[in-house]
């Protein structure tokens, strides 16, 4: 299969419309990473998803749709919690979890679970999709399973050219980092996965226990994203102090090893050097570039110093820990 690259355009809307009407895969932006769609309501569409990522079936994917109404439509149970969140944050990066509908979906959308991820993304590009589509699209990341999430149209071709059938290219996403994902169909809400949108803004709406945690890769997964390892470079990752930076990174290079470094700051032990800011969500939108561009460069290893302990910095640190384990 040849990958097809296009530019968004409302031309180009219609021409990747059409491919997820047919149960092809489309790679398309969101304000977060690149996702890799395909309709929601098909099993032979939705197995495509699984296979072009190497993913196993205990890991449930998120639905996307145009709207709050298509939302509802899907859940059999759309709670008041579910409806507040939905009119405060979406369009935007939160994936609120519910009952599903019976027969609404494809039973391999939500890993044989009886609750779905679903959500309205913020960025013109996938929101003038789904309406022109018109059916709910399941799309996780568009990358190899475990591997570094895509934030531009290049990093999605690295892993699954030949595999997709269209890319929407729409440059680089804004967020940088997956949607928050939050449980509405228990009292309280429950936070599965850290993300975009702080956790303190979803406490604005009620109680709502953290409940993001590891798991190994053969059990069910309640929310994508909970695997031990996951958005992880092709280079060993190593997470470290930034006083043990220095000593790290020399000890490395003494063993002959090519040695990335990703620091907050401006370098202290030379190149290759990504510097990614003092503030979160500075950090955040240039994580996943700076693991790409790393490991583009022939890194044996990416030592990246670890970052501060605040609360804005959750679902950071959620992805450091993920993409270092072993």
């Amino acid at each position: 299969m040849r990958t097809r690259v296009i530019p968004f355009s409302e031309a180009a809307v219609r021409e990747a419309a059409a491919v997820l009407r047919s149960g092809g895969l489309v790679a398309f932006p969101t304000e977060t990473v690149y996702g890799l769609g395909a309709r929601a309501d098909r099993s032979d569409a939705v197995q495509k998803i699984f296979a072009a990522k190497g993913r196993p079936p205990t890991n449930p994917l998120i639905v996307h749709v145009s709207d709050r109404s298509a939302a509802a439509d899907l859940s059999a149970d759309w709670s008041a919690s579910a409806d507040a969140l939905a009119k405060a944050f979406w369009p935007g990066p939160l994936t609120i979890v519910t009952e599903r509908k019976a027969g609404s979906l494809a039973p391999e959308v939500t890993a044989g679970k009886i609750t779905v991820g679903l959500r309205v993304p913020n960025h013109p590009a996938a929101l003038a999709l789904l309406r022109e589509a018109n059916l709910p699209v399941a799309a996780p990341s568009a990358n190899r399973s475990m591997s570094i999430s895509p934030t531009t149209a290049e990093h999605v071709l690295k892993t699954l050219s030949g595999v997709v059938d269209v890319v929407l290219d729409a440059g680089k996403t804004g967020f940088g980092i997956e949607s928050t994902i939050v449980d509405t169909s228990q009292t309280p809400m429950r936070l599965l996965r850290h993300g975009a949108l702080p956790l303190s803004e979803i406490a604005r709406f009620g109680d709502v226990v953290d409940a993001a945690k590891v798991i190994c890769v053969h059990t069910a997964a309640d929310a994508p994203g909970m695997f031990a390892k996951h958005y992880a470079p092709r280079a060993k990752a190593l997470l470290v102090a930034g006083e043990a930076l220095t000593e790290t990174v020399n000890a490395l290079r003494s063993k002959g090893k090519r040695v990335g470094v990703m620091e907050l700051g401006p370098t202290r032990c030379g190149t290759p050097h990504v510097e990614l800011g003092a503030e979160a969500d500075v950090y955040a939108s240039r994580l996943y570039a700076a693991l790409h561009q790393l490991d583009d460069e022939g890194c044996d290893v990416i030592v990246i110093e670890n970052v501060p302990n605040g609360p804005e910095w959750a679902a950071v640190r959620d992805r450091l820990m993920r993409a270092t384990a072993e």
